[in-house]
């Protein structure tokens, strides 16, 4: 019932979080420079005169006081409806749908090399700590925090591509189109992974439970990963979750550099349009991906770290 009650609980809080983010959302974009009824009008080739600005004001509800607007907007998201795009005159729950899973996939992918790259380097720097194994993991860290993810995806795209034909650039289609944006979303990430595995690992390996372990005559694997590692991952889990808005921000732009047909041309050029019904959607929808694996966070803490089960409070 614990359980269930602190997931129902933390369920609650993050859906209140969208609600406030949409709202503020809302009204910056409200606040923006730029009139997206010249845009509408200029779509449909009309010269611009007051009759049809006042028309097209009407028409879309924007003549309305900025809290009746957000009002029937909210109304509508709860029947899930998103409304339509003032620009491609589409329904903007099919324009988000049609392009979530190329998303979703190269999320995925870069989680992946995210913790292909900064698991092993975390725990060779903390099971070498002060040699040059833990040199090497420290400054393959440090290079990547230094690196723009974009710069890097360019590099990769002239060395692996360009240079030596050996994986293909730009789309989809096959596992190797993968390869290249989920190294570069995953390097990009990667940096305060390792340095946090790294501390949290050493901590762990020092500590009385771990020389309990070794007393009793334990093997030093076993040790490392089925005691040290396990409760060193718990802080890792945790920072998944919180970065889950920046892994879905950033992505937009390995999406462009790499030609991925997933919500980062969309949004972008929505931006450029003034296109607030697909905005407010994206917004949305990434508030509501956020909450779904915050609750999956939620449910692998506990999988981790069971003492939460007993009724005890983890930090």
């Amino acid at each position: 019932m614990r359980i269930i009650s602190m997931i129902g609980a933390r369920f609650i809080q993050l859906m209140i979080m969208v609600l406030v983010l949409s709202f503020i959302t809302f009204l910056l974009m409200k606040m923006t420079p730029g009139d997206p009824i010249r845009a509408i009008l200029k779509v449909d080739d009309v010269i611009s005169t007051t009759v049809d600005e006042e028309r097209v004001m009407k028409e879309y509800g924007f003549d309305q006081p900025i809290l009746v607007q957000y009002g029937q907007w909210i109304l509508s998201v709860a029947k899930f409806d998103l409304g339509e795009s003032i620009i491609a005159k589409r329904p903007v729950l099919d324009m988000i749908l049609s392009r979530l899973p190329a998303t979703l996939a190269l999320t995925v992918g870069g989680m992946i090399a995210l913790f292909l790259i900064s698991v092993p380097l975390g725990v060779l720097g903390a099971v070498y700590e002060g040699r040059w194994q833990d040199y090497v993991s420290r400054w393959i860290a440090m290079v990547g925090a230094s690196v723009p993810s974009f710069w890097l995806g360019l590099l990769f795209i002239y060395l692996f591509s360009l240079k030596f034909s050996i994986l293909p650039v730009m789309g989809t289609g096959t596992l190797a189109h993968f390869v290249l944006p989920s190294i570069t979303l995953g390097i990009a990430m990667a940096p305060m992974y390792i340095r946090l595995l790294r501390e949290r690992l050493i901590a762990t390996l020092q500590s009385s439970y771990i020389e309990a372990a070794k007393a009793r005559g334990l093997k030093r694997r076993r040790i490392l990963l089925v005691h040290a590692l396990r409760g060193s991952l718990i802080p890792l889990v945790t920072m998944f979750g919180l970065s889950v808005g920046s892994l879905l921000g950033g992505i937009t732009v390995i999406e462009i550099l790499f030609s991925w047909p997933g919500m980062g041309e969309l949004i972008v050029n929505a931006v450029m349009q003034r296109d607030y019904p697909v905005i407010q959607g994206y917004i949305i929808i990434v508030g509501c991906l956020v909450v779904v694996t915050n609750l999956i966070v939620d449910i692998m803490y506990l999988i981790i770290n069971p003492q939460i089960k007993q009724g005890k409070e983890v930090v």
